[in-house]
């Protein structure tokens, strides 16, 4: 991965017994604050009963949060290169807490999709990619490993808060368990986040263990970028469909909440080994190349859903998915830090993130409008698998255009 051979002594900080200390903290705090983008998943269902409305309308709330978590990937993003990280985090678990407790008490799925987008999916945004551009600068050797460490909280989330959200559910109903996670967060996310205000390690500079070279590619950052935004959205709407739909699929079938939780949980628990695998790997042979075979296992895995809905089947359909896309998204972030400046970052980083979320968001809800038009989820699935194809030409587009040799120095 071009590291330059040296003598020199390491630059503080950068790859130190801290900064693998600062990752565990992150993976606990993503874990926790993770909750806001998983929870909507788990209630939908419940929601919908409530407040009676179609299938994609109670998919708006999902949408809504995806695109308050896009956003907020970006903004914060900037905020982080420019203040830190700390400062942000900390008015983001605030608005992420304060956001369960409000949506506990709403009156329509009008309040409740707001809710979900400006506090709850806003807020939960830090702890994902701004986290990722963070932990990024902590290290050089082991960047590929560290990155996907971090997005693998995420995942941690979406394996632990579906697990249990639907005990509290069956115990007080969907708002008591709202209400008991805004609670937790608020108890837990900002003690962690006050002990991460340490700051950022200088880049490396020529002549220091870990310096490693901006590597070329035959575009420019803009086009990079723009292609980057192409490729996030592509995987993530055909990413979004077990996973945004899954619940609500088993609930159709006959197999109930818990079984589709318990899926979810199994997927996203499968996720984390897919992103922690993706990040050994990307350290020797590439984002780039990573990213592809990921995109092109997530494809495959699509069309087993299709032929298999028996229960057991289903089990080990969401395994499989788990391992194929795990690895996809944070793939983008270490993509962006192999081909531009450390300085840009938390901006890039988000805006890439963004995109991915978009994918999601727009994914979630475009399922459930095919779901209401033919009454199943057959031709959702195959919508994914098109969307999927777009994400394989576009790497493949960019592992061609990057077979050149590192010159351009960071």
């Amino acid at each position: 991965m071009n590291v330059t051979p040296s003598t020199a002594e390491p630059l503080p900080g950068i790859d130190s017994s801290y900064a693998w200390l600062r990752l565990s903290l992150s993976i606990l705090l993503s874990a926790i604050g993770g909750a806001g983008m998983w929870a909507v998943v788990v209630v939908l269902p419940s929601v919908q009963a409530e407040f009676g409305v179609d299938r994609a309308d109670a998919s708006l709330p999902y949408t809504a949060t995806m695109l308050g978590f896009a956003l907020g990937n970006v903004v914060v993003g900037r905020l982080v290169d420019r203040m830190g990280f700390w400062k942000p985090a900390l008015i983001a678990s605030l608005m992420l807490g304060a956001g369960f407790l409000l949506a506990s008490v709403t009156g329509s799925i009008v309040q409740f999709t707001l809710v979900q987008g400006l506090l709850i999916g806003a807020g939960s945004a830090t702890t994902f990619g701004p986290l990722m551009a963070d932990i990024s600068r902590w290290f050089m050797l082991r960047r590929g490993v560290a990155v996907a460490a971090a997005a693998s909280g995420n995942y941690i989330a979406g394996a632990f808060w579906p697990l249990i959200m639907p005990y509290g559910m069956e115990a007080g109903g969907w708002r008591f368990t709202y209400a008991a996670i805004g609670i937790a967060c608020l108890v837990t996310m900002v003690p962690l986040v006050l002990m991460l205000r340490r700051s950022p390690p200088v880049a490396a500079l020529p002549g220091s263990i870990g310096y490693r070279h901006v590597q070329s590619i035959s575009v420019s950052p803009r086009v990079l970028q723009a292609l980057l935004v192409v490729a996030g959205i592509g995987c993530c709407v055909a990413m979004s469909m077990p996973q945004v739909h899954i619940v609500a699929y088993c609930m159709d079938l006959g197999y109930g909440v818990a079984r589709g939780g318990e899926m979810l949980s199994i997927m996203l628990a499968a996720g984390i080994v897919s992103r922690l695998a993706s990040g050994f790997l990307a350290d020797r042979i590439g984002g780039i190349k990573t990213l592809l075979i990921g995109s092109v296992l997530q494809g495959l895995s699509l069309l087993f859903y299709i032929p298999f809905d028996g229960l057991a089947s289903l089990y080990v359909v969401s395994l499989v998915f788990g391992l194929s896309q795990g690895g996809i998204v944070p793939c983008y972030a270490i993509i962006v830090r192999e081909y531009m400046p450390a300085a840009e970052a938390g901006q890039r980083v988000g805006i890439v993130i963004m995109a991915t979320i978009v994918g999601m968001a727009l994914g979630g809800w475009m399922s459930g409008v095919i779901y209401d038009l033919t009454g199943s989820y057959a031709a959702a699935f195959l919508n994914g698998i098109g969307w999927n194809l777009l994400n394989v030409s576009v790497m493949a587009l960019l592992l061609w255009k990057s077979r050149r040799p590192a010159t351009a120095v960071a």
